[in-house]
């Protein structure tokens, strides 16, 4: 079975041959007419994913909890504009305000929202979510558009989605794997001609066997620069969590996910979620390089309990009913727990910020 967009995909690589997976990747999520999030609701039991924030209002209220320890760290100052890059629903941002109102009065009542969003779809839905702060929340197509002011950003689950470049080794050194035509006409992955700076390769480059895939992301990158570069003219901190690994590695990690269950990623082009694991390090290493401090780097359980959130689940569950208190429990499990399938150990959260602070839970790095 195919797809509208993957005969869309399919005629642009007969008229100009093999596209790059970066330009595959873009297409499945963005494509005008036919990409995932122009079309699709991606979110929640009916959508092909639940983040985070649909689990549990406790991660929307940790989250709450680390923007106003990182507003005091910075000298508690007014106006302070807190944006979240790819608010989804609505729904972390919605537990981060309660949770704001509740610790920090003054931080609440002299700050703006910006929502950084270029669905009209989403737009919707997250007006309904917060019609509650009607008056205070703006929508931006970018980051350029915030008016000035100390800046507090969350970006959950947002690198992911931004399109990576892979590079396969080949007995001529590793070379841009492409998405092409297979004898059939069916889409299938091939090598193309262009290579990769080798400077830009871990030192086990040489010995890794032919085959072997490697995943670059300038685009995450640009983001990056860009949050810095907000940061340092403004001051603030941001806080990204994400699926990913903290070490830079070989591997492939493109997957698409449709109905929950794992999809081959060239299946169903924008009837399926792409995203890929992202590089903490390199990302780390950008956020330094482009004048940052990196609080530190985390697995999301490590860095929910450094929060509370233990004490915070026992607190909401205390004289509930044993079923509402076992809801808790296992969503705390999900959200923070280690093991297979458990997002605390998949997810990681890096926080930097301008300038260098201390942050908890992280520990100092440099």
């Amino acid at each position: 079975m195919t797809t509208a967009l993957g005969e869309k995909i399919k005629a642009i690589i007969q008229a100009n041959g093999p596209i790059s997976v970066t330009d595959y990747f873009s297409l499945c999520l963005a494509d005008p007419e036919y990409g995932y999030y122009k079309t699709k609701e991606p979110f929640g039991s009916s959508g092909d994913f639940v983040t985070a924030p649909e689990v549990s209002q406790l991660f929307g209220e940790m989250i709450g909890v680390f923007i106003v320890h990182a507003w005091q760290r910075h000298g508690t100052p007014s106006d302070v504009k807190l944006v979240e890059i790819g608010p989804g629903r609505g729904t972390m941002m919605s537990d981060m305000l309660r949770v704001i109102e509740r610790l920090a009065p003054p931080l609440f009542e002299t700050m703006s929202v910006h929502l950084v969003e270029t669905s009209p779809r989403l737009r919707e839905v997250q007006a309904e979510t917060l019609a509650a702060h009607q008056g205070r929340i703006s929508w931006h197509d970018g980051f350029d558009e915030i008016p000035p002011g100390l800046t507090l950003i969350a970006a959950n689950e947002l690198f992911d989605a931004i399109p990576i470049r892979q590079f396969v080794k080949t007995a001529t050194g590793f070379r841009e794997r492409m998405v092409g035509l297979d004898v059939d006409d069916e889409l299938s992955f091939g090598t193309g001609v262009a290579g990769i700076d080798p400077q830009l390769l871990p030192e086990q480059a040489a010995t890794v066997p032919i085959g072997t895939l490697f995943e670059i992301a300038p685009a995450r990158e640009s983001v990056m620069v860009a949050i810095a570069d907000r940061l340092k003219a403004f001051g603030g901190t941001a806080l990204a969590l994400d699926y990913g690994h903290l070490i830079t590695g070989f591997g492939d990690t493109l997957q698409a996910v449709r109905m929950h269950e794992f999809d081959p990623p060239l299946a169903h082009p924008g009837e399926a979620d792409l995203t890929s694991h992202v590089d903490f390090q390199a990302l780390g290493e950008t956020a330094v390089a482009a004048g940052l401090h990196v609080n530190g780097q985390l697995h999301q359980g490590d860095f929910l309990v450094g929060l509370g959130i233990l004490e915070r689940a026992a607190a909401l569950g205390r004289d509930r009913e044993p079923r509402t208190q076992q809801i808790i429990q296992a969503a705390v499990d999900r959200l923070a727990g280690e093991g297979e399938g458990k997002m605390g150990e998949l997810f990681k959260v890096m926080a930097v910020s301008h300038p260098a602070i201390d942050l908890m839970p992280f520990r100092s790095v440099d």
